[in-house]
């Protein structure tokens, strides 16, 4: 289901959660549950995995982890802003220690000149600590643009964990 980059990062987000006793959260909207979906296939993800939102809609967003509908109204759904609510939010409304957010452009439609397909906003959130928000336009069709956005997620991830 999974390549093996992503196993491997899954795997080593499953052993830092466990070295560190925290567990973390996921936000998703483009990637539509696959990061979660990624950490479980981990055996012992009952021990890093403490939820995962799929908040693929605008109001889904809002619903579930809080972004105010006004902020995705001025920036859109895919923004830096959105997408450091979304993490915020996850923490909010989880026991999670991490949370990281993603919202993109998958394609093959929804792109613009300013938000083009492939463009993928991220955010990781730690409890009473930073929020650290990166972007990247991936190439490819809608399957690579997800799952470089996983692997990417996976990363950002590990490495909130880690404090970098």
């Amino acid at each position: 289901m999974f390549n093996r980059e992503i196993i491997s990062l899954a795997e080593q987000v499953v052993a830092e959660c466990r070295r560190r006793k925290v567990m973390v959260c996921t936000v998703e909207s483009c990637t539509g549950g696959l990061v979660a979906g990624a950490l479980s296939e981990v055996a012992g993800a009952s021990h890093a995995l403490e939820r995962g939102f799929v908040t693929y809609t605008n109001g889904a967003k809002s619903e579930l982890v809080g972004v105010p509908p006004d902020l995705i109204h001025h920036h859109g759904a895919v923004s830096e802003a959105v997408a450091r609510a979304m993490a915020e939010g996850g923490l909010s409304h989880s026991a999670a220690a991490v949370a990281v957010a993603v919202t993109g452009i998958a394609g093959p439609d929804g792109g613009s000149a300013t938000k083009p397909v492939g463009l993928v906003h991220f955010a990781t959130a730690v409890r009473d600590g930073a929020v650290r928000h990166s972007q990247q336009i991936f190439a490819g069709d809608r399957t690579a643009v997800r799952q470089a956005s996983v692997a990417m997620a996976l990363g950002l991830l590990l490495a909130a964990l880690r404090g970098d």
